[in-house]
């Protein structure tokens, strides 16, 4: 179990890593709000949700599948009352700027998903 944790973090935090550093490459304009707390967030969001689910899973395996699915729900809102102020308060979002907001979720969720769909398979 904790060496199923230390790899998940060793992998997240590289993809943080390297995803950030080429996200902010590629921008050609300053952001309404600071990149690196969005990835900083779902970098943290997604080791608490995999470690919870370890937890979960060597305790009640067969419920560990609604677990993740309630995390997802928690991590999404979250998210919203954390970056309200980039979401709701800002009308003009650029293109941009939504992109931003939104690929940091999808690349961490896929992470997270593969990585607690290869737990829930081996249990």
């Amino acid at each position: 179990m904790i060496k199923r944790i230390l790899l998940f973090t060793l992998v997240v935090v590289l993809l943080f890593a390297i995803a950030l550093a080429i996200h902010q490459s590629i921008l050609s304009q300053p952001l309404s709000f600071p990149l690196w707390q969005v990835y900083l967030f779902h970098v943290v969001a997604s080791l608490v949700v995999y470690a919870s689910i370890e937890g979960i899973c060597s305790i009640m395996p067969n419920n560990a599948g609604y677990a993740y699915l309630a995390f997802m729900f928690l991590k999404i809102g979250l998210f919203l009352l954390i970056f309200k102020n980039a979401v709701f308060e800002n009308d003009s979002l650029t293109q941009v700027e939504r992109y931003a907001l939104v690929l940091p979720l999808f690349l961490f969720l896929t992470t997270e998903a593969i990585a607690v769909g290869k737990l829930l398979n081996n249990k």
